[in-house]
């Protein structure tokens, strides 16, 4: 028994725009076309180009039919009852040919269409040939075309489109006249699919549609293929979760959730949260991209001027709104930059999943020690209250403002928080940690009394030295470096010999700049090592450049050779850095 079936026509095809006023969201260029028809101001070549989807074809397959209405209506649209429209829509017009580049991109296919335009049309004024995918053609190809293309009859017009703009010669470019089709806007789509789906009797969701707009980048073709594979799923009725499950894509509640839990620090139940994500069968980096989405739409929300950038269904936006109320700029701005440093990362990471973890925690702990920050304080002020003097008044008013003076800090600053020396040698960097132990006041106090009275460092105090031990010193930092590949530097240390001057400032000339900028560079670790070596924090080094003396009896080293090719061209010492050469 055979089972009749309604004949299945695609969105796209079916409501595949007829006219220039039902052309979605390029209202600029049927403007400009309808204008060009109204005056008789048209060229015998366009090139249409743009992203997929958005009309390129549909604008010229309803121009062609434009151009040979003979009754055009007050709106210069075609009537769609003359003989030219009515063969036109039966797809049997002898004056409108529609060419793929794709599988005609031969000399031959365009020497066969050459010869058709030497014919004038049967019926109406113009023959128009609509090549698609134009820049498909060969170059023998394109350069068969010019000629007629440069001088058609005054009845052929071409109209061209193409995807990839950039691939046609410029001698093709410029025999046309050229448009370019924006992507459509997401509300244009939204507003497109409402009206369709109040057309075939099917309930939406605004947010399941806005969705649908938001996946199709741009092209209303992708959003009618998505409208028709979710309709295939849900039936007549079209919700949210239906979008979410159906088009495995991310719900805004997970960034909502984990924004809210970054706030009150609650990292276990982040990371909770990304195992859920990664359990669905979502993608880390995806996940990671969505959330630095998420971040820059709470501070767009920031300011009422910048909310038009937020392309989110009304709802949604409610929720931005006022979680961005919640959520400091300071810390959107920290949090976009830990989430964008491991985008950048983490295709190089050999454990991802990790990598996206200690990012969380970092963002976690970022809120944690901001808070810990305020609530210190917090108590601070309170201590400052109690502790202060009660002072009373004095029965002379002006020796009482002679004896007023500036109150001078109470202890408690040295016990809340500890008086910090400047460090010699490179700090250390402080590792997050997920739970912050707490630190009895007696403790506390104890090791900050300790390291307001610690006395400097034996090994810190400002002996003299002689030439002898500065050179042995300064061999051994050398020797440290060629042993860790570092060639170059270690022969620029080793050319000159550094030299002692007054004040413990010790000289080292070098031949050029670049010398000098390396050495520079290495201060953070020389200059640390020299002064623990040498017991002494008042050592300065002093990069002296001299001029180098022609040696005509000499023959150039390929390092001098390559320094004296520098001076002329700066950016031959950018390429050997980015190659990191060596000599």
């Amino acid at each position: 028994m055979k089972r009749e079936m309604n004949e299945f026509v695609v969105s796209a095809r079916k409501y595949r725009p007829a006219t220039f006023d039902t052309v979605i969201g390029q209202s600029p260029i049927t403007t400009t076309l309808k204008n060009a028809i109204k005056n008789s101001h048209l060229a015998q070549s366009f090139l249409f180009c743009g992203p997929r989807g958005v009309g390129k074809t549909t604008c010229a397959r309803i121009l062609a039919k434009t151009i040979n209405c003979t009754n055009l209506s007050e709106d210069i649209e075609a009537c769609n009852k003359c003989e030219s429209c009515v063969s036109f829509d039966n797809n049997q017009s002898f004056n409108i040919y529609e060419l793929d580049a794709a599988s005609n991109n031969s000399v031959d296919d365009i020497r066969s269409l050459v010869d058709q335009v030497r014919f004038p049309p049967q019926l109406g004024k113009y023959k128009i040939y609509i090549i698609d995918e134009v820049h498909m053609l060969s170059a023998a190809a394109f350069n068969a075309f010019l000629k007629t293309l440069e001088e058609p009859p005054s009845y052929a017009i071409f109209i061209l489109a193409t995807t990839e703009k950039h691939k046609i010669i410029p001698t093709i470019l410029s025999r046309c006249q050229i448009f370019d089709f924006n992507r459509i806007k997401t509300d244009d789509i939204t507003s497109h699919l409402e009206w369709i789906a109040e057309k075939e009797n099917i309930s939406a969701e605004p947010d399941a549609l806005h969705i649908i707009a938001q996946k199709a980048d741009g092209a209303l073709r992708d959003a009618l293929s998505i409208f028709d594979q979710v309709v295939s799923f849900g039936g007549n009725k079209i919700t949210y979760k239906d979008i979410i499950n159906n088009l495995n894509i991310l719900d805004y509640d997970y960034y909502f959730r984990i924004t809210d839990d970054i706030l009150a620090g609650n990292l276990s139940s982040i990371l909770l949260t990304f195992n859920e994500l990664l359990n669905e069968g979502f993608d880390g980096h995806h996940f990671i991209n969505g959330l630095s989405s998420h971040f820059r739409d709470l501070l767009v929300c920031k300011d009422a001027s910048t909310l038009q950038l937020l392309e989110v269904s009304k709802n949604i936006k409610e929720k931005y709104k006022k979680q961005s109320l919640q959520t400091p700029s300071l810390l959107l701005f920290q949090l976009l930059d830990i989430a964008n440093k491991c985008d950048v990362e983490y295709r190089t990471s050999k454990n991802q999943r990790l990598h996206i973890e200690l990012a969380l925690i970092k963002m976690c702990r970022l809120q944690i020690t901001d808070t810990s920050e305020k609530k210190t304080e917090e108590i601070i002020t309170l201590k400052n209250i109690s502790s202060a003097p009660v002072t009373e008044p004095q029965k002379n008013p002006v020796k009482n403002a002679e004896v007023i003076k500036p109150l001078t800090p109470p202890s408690y600053v040295e016990e809340s928080q500890p008086v910090m020396e400047k460090p010699v040698s490179a700090p250390v960097p402080k590792t997050p940690s997920i739970k912050i132990p707490s630190v009895s006041k007696s403790t506390e106090k104890k090791e900050n009394e300790n390291k307001v009275s610690e006395p400097a460092s034996s090994s810190y105090e400002d002996k003299n030295f002689t030439l002898e031990e500065l050179h042995n010193a300064w061999d051994e930092y050398a020797k440290n470096l060629n042993d860790a590949g570092r060639k170059q530097l270690f022969s620029t240390m080793n050319k000159h010999r550094p030299i002692v001057k007054d004040d413990f400032s010790i000289e080292v000339i070098v031949d050029n700049k670049m010398q000098a900028d390396e050495l520079n560079a290495e201060h953070s670790s020389l200059l640390p090592f020299l002064k623990k070596k040498l017991s002494n924090r008042q050592i300065k080094i002093v990069c002296t450049i001299t001029e180098m003396k022609s040696r005509p009896d000499e023959a150039y080293t390929p390092k001098e050779k390559f320094m004296k090719m520098v001076e002329k061209n700066p950016a031959l010492d950018t390429l050997r850095k980015q190659f990191d050469l060596e000599f």
